[in-house]
């Protein structure tokens, strides 16, 4: 199982210095993956969550890749109706080839309404037009990707029952955001009985997971995966492995956007994570 970090590319804190420190970071310590997050317009909705500066995901991988050698680089994700999918396609099919084939490329429908109707995107089509972007997308890659025939792939993210359908029908992976064990346990389940319906494969999990650590458990229905001490952390590491995650993303990001101005407090739990998931030589190995 691979492990992947969601790096923060937005906040009062971020700077071209602390996104290079991220990536330093994050490729040091031996995990897998290095994705951030998309947004175009930063609205009332978004700024309350995600603030200026917001760095746009293809620069700023496009530039992170030239920073690092091994780690992989993704999206997570990309709000799929804001470009147009030949645009998207171009973009993604460039990074891939200028990062050596380490692109992930996340995607999803979108939450902002205000940043909708800034673009001039129908809010309530944003569904339909992510199927259709995605099939285009696809359709276009063949003339747009010359690295090789690898193929990218792609994460589809959704918690709902039209994301788990959306993965099955359009995607490589399937992308949850932050929940709990138990109901990825049951989500699973759908997952698989959606694919039986439509009679596609069934798609590779690979969750967002949060990433909080804490010196006292956590307890509760309500605890995320990901969040408690370091052994509640490894133990839903190795629940999700047993579910058949083929990756995991950790977000560390709790919501507020002070902590952009405080990365160190990542980058130590991500540095507790990897000493426990990494044997020291491997984490050598990789570095």
């Amino acid at each position: 199982m691979k492990i992947g970090v969601n790096v923060l590319n937005f906040g009062p804190g971020t700077d071209p210095g602390v996104l290079r420190s991220w990536a330093q970071t994050v490729e040091g310590l031996g995990f897998d993956l290095l994705m951030v997050s998309d947004h175009v317009a930063i609205t009332a909705d978004v700024a309350e969550r995600y603030p200026a500066p917001f760095y746009e995901p293809f620069t700023t991988l496009s530039w992170l890749a030239g920073l690092t050698t091994r780690v992989r680089l993704g999206t997570t994700v990309l709000i799929t109706p804001y470009r147009h999918p030949l645009l998207t396609a171009r973009m993604a099919a460039n990074l891939d080839e200028l990062s050596g084939g380490r692109l992930v490329l996340g995607v999803g429908v979108g939450w902002a309404r205000q940043e909708f109707a800034a673009l001039g995107i129908p809010f309530e089509q944003r569904g339909r037009l992510t199927d259709g972007h995605l099939r285009d997308i696809r359709a276009a890659w063949p003339d747009t990707a010359s690295y090789g025939n690898r193929r990218i792939p792609v994460w589809v993210g959704g918690n709902s029952d039209a994301g788990l359908r959306r993965a099955v029908r359009l995607g490589d992976a399937w992308h949850p955001l932050r929940c709990t064990v138990p109901w990825l346990r049951e989500a699973v389940v759908r997952l698989k009985a959606y694919a039986d319906e439509q009679h596609f494969p069934v798609p590779a999990l690979a969750p967002r997971i949060a990433l909080k650590l804490t010196a006292a458990p956590v307890g509760g229905p309500r605890r995320l995966a990901g969040e408690g001490t370091i052994d509640q952390i490894m133990d839903d590491l190795d629940q999700l492995r047993q579910l058949g995650a083929e990756a995991v993303v950790l977000d560390p990001y709790d919501g507020d956007p002070r902590e952009t101005c405080h990365p160190q407090a990542a980058w130590q739990a991500l540095a507790t994570v990897a000493a426990h998931f990494y044997p020291p030589r491997t984490r050598s190995e990789q570095s």
